[in-house]
């Protein structure tokens, strides 16, 4: 009998962080092999640092590209994709460094060229750090993951998702300064995030979703008063949007749209820049435990608008835990299950 389990590349992303630690936790865990079909892409090195990192007395193999979809994957054996890029003495645990970053990049390659060739069914990034990724060369091009896994595939328009639970969030606008993200909140691009929003949906089993557009300024504008994006940009967007036959409305003032989706309202909103649609959504899914010094994070990053499936953690490498086992698979987790329903959707 054919194994319907989508085959799931999990790249252990930045070197000297919590990667390779999170992503053999991950392989270690019974109920992800109920689902999918793990294999982390990375370095043997790295691989062998995770499980000693973990404590996990497991076999590990390395496979060829050729034989991803032929063997066996069960919760006794790690299998992995070997880039052979790092060694030993190659970086510290929580230091930034040109050959971390440089390796981070070509495991990001490695998955895209994999899910392209169909030889796996979606791609799970753990963090990178940006100072080492652009030490690496990468930086020269790329400002992150999103915008390399665009260029690897050719997408000119795409997206950013937050997901936690029932809250979701589509960004219009990202990783650019506000007063550029103002600039940038133009009808066209609103319109296009709102079919993205509505396909990411679809791909999560939502047969009819219900979007929320967000007002830019306080209050939506009020009329005009406190800004007039919403009348020249928004609501035209939302109108051809709904001539389309979307299910969308607003928009509506950002203090009370999120609210209304947690509540059920809809079932994704549409957040004009990168802290609107962040803050309410980290609100939900992060905890920080100021006695214990740590964090409890849920929550993951959805690159909608590619002709593939990204689903990446929502957190970052995590310097100050790397290399000592105390490291919450939590996010990675919660990736994994994403990328399992929409490849399976």
């Amino acid at each position: 009998m054919t194994d319907k389990r989508p085959i799931i590349g999990i790249t252990i992303g930045e070197p000297a962080g919590i990667g390779s630690e999170i992503a053999v936790k991950l392989l270690s865990d019974p109920e992800v092999y109920k689902i999918g079909r793990p294999i982390i892409i990375g370095s043997e090195f790295l691989i062998k640092e995770g499980m000693r990192i973990a404590q996990v007395n497991k076999k590990a193999y390395a496979i060829k590209d050729e034989e991803i979809d032929k063997v066996e994957y069960s919760e006794e054996e790690i299998k992995y994709i070997d880039c052979k890029n790092i060694r030993e003495g190659d970086f510290d645990y929580g230091k930034i460094s040109a050959k971390a970053g440089r390796a981070a990049g070509e495991y990001i390659k490695k998955a895209v060229q994999l899910a392209l060739e169909n030889k796996i069914n979606a791609i799970v990034t753990c963090p990178i750090h940006k100072e080492s990724f652009t030490l690496g060369g990468w930086g020269k091009r790329y400002a992150g993951h999103t915008e390399m896994i665009s260029d690897l595939t050719g997408t000119k328009k795409y997206a950013m998702v937050l997901a936690c639970d029932k809250l979701r969030v589509i960004h219009v606008t990202t990783h650019v300064s506000l007063k550029k993200s103002i600039e940038d909140c133009k009808k066209g691009r609103i319109l296009d995030v709102i079919q993205l929003g509505h396909n990411a949906c679809r791909k999560l089993g939502i047969q009819k979703p219900r979007i929320g557009v967000a007002g830019l300024n306080p209050h939506a504008g009020d009329g005009g008063i406190f800004g007039d994006e919403e009348i020249k940009e928004i609501m035209p967007a939302i109108k051809e949007a709904q001539d389309l036959g979307f299910d969308v409305s607003g928009p509506i003032s950002a203090d009370t749209i999120f609210c209304k989706a947690k509540g059920g309202m809809f079932d994704i909103v549409i957040a004009m820049n990168h802290d609107q649609g962040h803050i309410p959504l980290k609100y939900a899914g992060f905890l920080y435990n100021d006695q214990a010094k740590s964090w409890g994070i849920r929550g993951v990053n959805i690159t909608v608008g590619l002709p593939i499936i990204r689903v990446s953690v929502d957190h970052g490498t995590a310097f100050g835990k790397a290399g000592k086992g105390t490291a919450d698979y939590t996010s990675l987790k919660d990736a994994y299950r994403y990328a399992v329903e929409m490849a399976s959707n």
